[in-house]
């Protein structure tokens, strides 16, 4: 089987980079890492050679190329189908699908007005109303899942899956700016920010030199 080749941006600010790589670093999928700088001189050019959108990430397997995050965790799925990245029941596969095709496609106000910056505290952010609701739903989804899951594990549906990958990120944001969150959904984030492969990621991202201001307005 071809190695597996995965493309990302920077550490410090790719929420989309990350969601893949936590997912391959948990499962212990053998991969190699190209890191490519975002919004420098040349940083299209140099990401179009593997993703034909321009855009990260992007997985490399053989004569296959996904250039899409949620696609890369669908493939992996399907190429290691003995780590069940998803839950193994039908039902909750379908609910943890529609929860990560929710937070693939919504939340434009956080992500827009909360963009990850790991190495950055702004716990005095005022939030807009249109980020106050995301971040209700996010919480309420995740409180949901962990009063349903809760003996099963301590993720959304007991074990680690692609929809913990997917919300993973929020995580970091919500940590990040200092959002409130309630006892379950602090107990959750504590979980995934003290995952091994996290900290993997954020200690490079906190010693990467790039330092991008467009993200860094606060």
């Amino acid at each position: 089987m071809s190695k597996l080749k995965l493309i990302i941006g920077n550490k410090n600010y790719s929420s989309w980079s990350l969601r893949p790589w936590i997912l391959l670093k948990y499962f212990n999928i053998p991969f190699d890492e190209v890191l490519i700088p975002l919004y420098a001189a040349d940083s299209k050019k140099k990401i179009v050679k593997y993703s034909p959108s321009g855009k990260v990430p992007a997985l490399l397997h053989g004569k296959v190329t996904i250039w899409d995050s949620l696609a890369i965790c669908e493939y992996l799925a399907e190429l290691y189908p003995q780590k069940k990245l998803w839950p193994q029941l039908r039902g909750d596969r379908a609910l943890a699908r529609a929860l990560c095709q929710e937070m693939h496609a919504g939340f434009a106000a956080l992500r827009s007005q909360m963009g990850m910056n790991i190495r950055r505290t702004y716990p005095r952010k005022k939030s807009t109303p249109e980020v106050v609701m995301d971040i209700a739903r996010i919480s309420a989804i995740w409180t949901d899942c962990r009063r349903r899951f809760k003996n099963k594990g301590p993720f959304l549906f007991g074990t680690f899956t692609i929809v913990d990958a997917v919300f993973l990120p929020v995580a970091t944001r919500f940590r990040t700016y200092g959002v409130s969150t309630g006892k379950l959904v602090t107990e959750y984030m504590t979980t995934l920010l003290k995952l091994p492969a996290f900290l993997e990621w954020e200690k490079a991202a906190i010693k990467e030199p790039w330092v991008i201001e467009a993200f860094e307005i606060y």
